[in-house]
């Protein structure tokens, strides 16, 4: 029996046109994906609002969905309305009014050559309930930030905009560094020194009222929470610019987040910069953002950003696709 303390909520799940149950195995061993990353995946939430559960943004992420598979040459054999079809079923399945939901297509059981020549196309989509990724008091307080001495992929090595398993080894061992060394989270450099972003997370910084991120050429993956953010900046009236960040501008910020669909809008207060060929920490050097504390347009775009998903700002309602057709459907079947 699988322990579901990792993913609470957590009954059931799709694999190739059935829903079985959380316990259930279908991938075998010697599948291609297991061996070198060979799948492409989505990161998807769903909230409780008024007229039952929502999927945010939920066509933006299918349509990067598609793109992620092209970049490794791996034709679909599911439409996108199918897919959004199925993630409904899953959610109902579960029977989760909000949730984190996991579509993951990926090469499976054929051969085991670099190249997945007779490997067939498969697709699971789960969800469970998932709270703050970076810790409940992350939005709160803010987190702490290593800033590495080391570079994250280069454009002209990967198509950043993709979500490809195996290029998230990287983002593992970044992540994983940080916490050993007492971090709530990691930086990555680009190539070129400057910043890039987070191991799953964007890096939008503010400076006298003005939001500043970086682009695809600047070694990122563009993500749908950062477009959101960027778009209620504007709406709120403040400036947003697209460009390079020097380190320099990320500590001399007076407000810094990250964006992502599991971590939100989290509010980041304090960067230590991990020194070269140092490793003793008492040598790196650590700054305060701002005043070390959530800034007010950080906590703006959050307070917007939380009322948004769960359906309480009509203006956005286009970016949300509820899992239920009725109030009638949803109460039958989440009584």
């Amino acid at each position: 029996m699988f322990d579901t303390k990792f993913f609470p909520g957590a009954k059931k799940f799709w694999h190739m046109g059935k829903i079985y149950d959380w316990d259930s195995v279908h991938v075998h061993a010697m599948s291609h994906a297991v061996h070198y990353g060979s799948s492409v995946f989505e990161g998807i939430r769903a909230y409780d609002t008024d007229r039952g559960p929502a999927i945010f943004r939920l066509q933006d992420h299918i349509e990067r969905f598609y793109l992620s598979a092209r970049t490794i040459n791996m034709k679909v054999p599911f439409r996108d309305a199918e897919i959004t079809d199925i993630i409904k079923q899953v959610m109902k399945a579960n029977k989760l009014r909000s949730a984190y939901i996991r579509p993951n297509l990926f090469f499976g059981y054929g051969n085991l050559g670099l190249v997945p020549k007779v490997c067939p196309v498969e697709l699971t989509v789960a969800c469970w309930s998932w709270g703050a990724y970076l810790g409940e008091e992350s939005l709160e307080k803010g987190v702490h930030t290593l800033l590495l001495n080391r570079r994250r992929i280069h454009p002209s090595q990967m198509d950043m905009r993709a979500k490809i398993g195996g290029m998230y080894a990287q983002s593992n061992i970044a992540g994983s560094y940080a916490r050993s060394q007492g971090y709530d989270e990691a930086i990555f450099l680009n190539m070129e020194g400057r910043i890039a972003e987070g191991p799953g997370e964007n890096i939008i910084v503010i400076h006298k009222n003005t939001l500043k991120t970086n682009d695809e050429s600047e070694s990122i993956l563009p993500g749908i929470t950062r477009a959101t953010a960027l778009e209620l900046g504007k709406d709120m009236g403040y400036q947003v610019k697209i460009g390079p960040i020097t380190v320099e501008e990320l500590l001399d910020s007076d407000e810094v987040f990250f964006t992502g669909t599991a971590a939100e809008i989290t509010p980041i207060c304090r960067v230590t910069v991990e020194k070269e060929n140092e490793p003793n920490k008492q040598a790196w050097k650590t700054h305060l953002i701002g005043q070390g504390k959530p800034g007010p347009i950080t906590r703006q775009i959050s307070e917007a950003y939380e009322a948004i998903v769960r359906g309480k700002e009509t203006k956005y309602n286009h970016w949300l696709t509820y899992v239920y057709d009725s109030m009638e459907e949803m109460k039958t079947q989440l009584a």
